[in-house]
């Protein structure tokens, strides 16, 4: 019996009636969850986003909450219903350049990111759905670890008792735009079931500044849904079974009238846990994504790029296994595989006539088998821990074709297959020496493949166009950390982490000339930097706060970028939240970030100042099953630049404040 059932035990006992016909069946409880975390996770830079604080951002957004970890960005500050789907990666540690995920996002231990691109499909992750996030920033090598560049996310589904058999929300904001969602949740045998469903619609407000304005322009407007099913069951008294499937479909239109993007997607997964004296994770998933986008000309405001169709298959899966090595050891074997296939379909037209110039169709295959081990070392108030793993990737099925308007072939390209074994190793050590404090040191490699996107796929933000590389090669992680964690007192937390990061043959967007970039494998993103977390909880109060200043620099000798910081990577990002708590379920919740100056290219030519935000959230209990809401998005009103190429500008989320009704537990 695990220990959940264990602290259940005394609960469903004294429901008896009679202790007398209490007899000696097994309670089984199921989860939902994967296996625990190991001792040692702490030994390396970890912090845990609890549901109160995921569900009480001012925007409603997954993306908002991760954001209060110090060091987590995407490409781009706007948040998944102002920017364009492809700049969605998720990155940690100011390791960023591009608008691919160098962190590695799990949902329920299934990698997120979409197969052909790499971002992550934010509008498809309700936050209502979610028990907690687990963001451990620093290179991986366990399961799936050859996307764990720069650090790993963990999200994980609430259960049927978290969430209660019904619930659900409407808000709306003062440009009309609307949040709903709903939840069915209830037994099913000894196991439990969640039917979810998610809708956010809006006119949205206006990317450019009001004096850039135009005839074409429009606002970013969007419309997301999502449904999600999940259930889970008992196989026996140690080994559960958790499946789940979601759809969803996003749609958004960013700057001019007709510059519409969709993205969508159906998923599926399998996973079986079992937590008895050989405790095992073998989990199986299949994901078919879609994307399409128009480009827009800034000069004639018509459809120059329909990129029509981008459709995608990502399927995988990963066994992992805990021993029993006796108490002093916990350790895990495995391996993991992952196939990312995809391909795009393109237009290009005619700025002043709008006939087709010429068709275009590129994709390929890409693979890891990964093997993995590691072992946790306990000795009393030191915590050793170590682990190595090898990829065996593939690139290959790689080609591109181009057709004039009648059919006639313009170009044909098929690209060499490419395979290789990498080895990649961390290992870590936690000492707790006493008084609450806690000191840790790691070091760790990492390993992440070029995408399909970066590899195939060419994209245009007008005027300027980023040329795909077929020649690409794998980007290599290299970086050590000490942290000192203190707790003083049990409502008080401390974390400091000092960490050196850098990543070879990073591929980033290498400006050509002023109108033309191509992704290229530079010599190197070294990041060095130091993060600090705070968190204090003293009855009805909370504080949360992150802090984290980067030295970035991207490495080239001879080049004209030589030194400079990462594109779009701030050196300093901070937030601090405090919440109050009343009643059963009343919450007051203000956070204020701060994100310091980007640049918007390689060259540093284009600089995005740095901005302070203000959030509010408050939750105000009418019955036991019903609130008011009230939310607050950037309430100072602050000018947030999103994008700045040559003085053409896209601005981030205005004042908007949201009212509405949230119903169930």
């Amino acid at each position: 019996m695990n220990a959940a059932a264990l602290a259940l035990l005394p609960a469903n006992l004294a429901a008896q009636d009679d202790p007398v016909e209490q007899d000696d069946t097994p309670i089984i409880v199921v989860t939902g969850e994967g296996l625990e975390t190991t001792p040692a996770a702490p030994a390396y830079d970890t912090q845990v986003i609890d549901r109160e604080v995921i569900l009480g951002t001012g925007s409603g957004r997954i993306e908002d909450a991760l954001s209060t970890v110090a060091g987590f960005q995407q490409f781009r500050r706007s948040d998944s219903r102002s920017s364009n789907p492809s700049a969605q990666g998720a990155t940690l540690r100011a390791l960023g350049g591009n608008a691919t995920s160098r962190a590695l996002v799990l949902l329920d231990g299934v990698p997120m990111a979409d197969p052909f691109f790499g971002f992550i499909p934010y509008p498809a992750i309700a936050p209502e759905r979610l028990s907690s996030a687990r963001v451990t920033r620093g290179g991986g090598s366990g399961p799936f670890g050859a996307g764990a560049l720069a650090g790993t996310i963990e999200l994980a589904s609430a259960d049927a008792r978290t969430l209660g058999p019904y619930g659900g929300h409407v808000y709306v904001n003062g440009r009309g735009e609307s949040e709903s969602s709903a939840h069915l949740a209830g037994d099913l045998g000894s196991g439990f079931g969640v039917v979810s469903a998610r809708w956010d619609r809006g006119k949205g407000f206006y990317t450019t500044p009001e004096a850039d304005r135009v005839d074409a322009t429009v606002r970013a407007a969007y419309d997301s849904w999502s449904v999600e099913a999940r259930g889970v069951a008992p196989i026996g008294d140690t080994i559960e079974l958790q499946a789940r499937g979601l759809v969803y479909d996003d749609r958004r239109t960013l700057r001019f009238a007709g510059a519409d993007s969709s993205s969508s997607g159906q998923d599926a997964s399998l996973r079986l846990v079992g937590r008895g004296t050989w405790e095992f994770d073998a989990l199986a998933y299949l994901q078919a994504r879609n994307f399409t986008n128009v480009v827009i000309s800034s000069t004639r405001f018509v459809p120059v790029l329909d990129q029509r169709a981008t459709p995608s298959t990502g399927l995988g899966g990963k066994i992992e296994l805990r021993p029993p090595v006796g108490e002093a050891h916990v350790l895990r074997l495995g391996l993991d595989y992952r196939r990312s296939e995809g391909e795009l379909y393109e237009t290009a037209l005619s700025a002043f006539t709008g006939e087709v110039r010429e068709r275009r169709n590129a994709g390929g295959t890409n693979t890891d088998l990964g093997l993995f081990a590691e072992n946790d070392f306990l000795l009393g108030a030191l915590t050793l821990t170590a682990g190595a793993r090898l990829d065996r990737y593939t690139i290959r099925d790689g080609f591109y074709i181009a057709r004039d308007p009648e059919g006639a072939l313009l170009a044909e390209d098929s690209f060499a297959d490419r395979s290789g074994w990498e080895p990649s190793f961390r290992g870590g050590a936690l000492y707790e020496a006493g008084a609450g404090i806690s000191l840790r040191a790691a070091a760790y490699m990492g390993l992440r493949l070029p995408t399909l996107n970066e590899l195939y796929r060419p994209f245009v933000v007008f005027p300027v166009t980023t040329l795909a590389n077929d020649a690409l090669e794998n980007e290599r992680l290299e970086g050590f950390e000490v942290g000192l964690d203190v707790a003083p007192h049990e409502v008080i937390r401390i974390g400091l982490t000092a960490f050196d990061n850098r990543v070879r043959d990073a591929v980033a967007n290498v400006t050509l000339d002023p109108v033309t970039r191509q992704r290229r494998n530079i010599e190197a993103i070294h990041a060095r930097g130091i993060e600090a977390t705070t968190r204090i909880g003293m009855g009805s109060w909370g504080f949360d706060g992150s802090l984290a200043y980067t030295d970035a620099r991207a490495l080239q000798e001879g080049a004209a970028f030589d030194g400079n910081r990462p594109s779009q990577t701030p050196a300093w990002v901070g937030s601090a939240s405090v919440r109050y708590s009343f009643s059963q379920s009343g919450l007051v919740a203000l956070t204020l970030r701060r994100v310091g100056k980007q640049y918007e290219d390689d060259l540093e030519s284009d600089v995005l100042p740095a901005v302070t935000t203000l959030d509010a959230f408050a939750r105000i209990p009418v019955t036991t099953r019903f609130s008011i809401v009230l939310r607050g998005e950037n309430l100072t009103d602050a000018t947030i630049v999103t994008r700045n190429q040559g003085g053409s500008v896209d601005l981030g989320t205005p004042r908007t404040l949201w009212a509405g009704v949230r119903f169930g537990l």
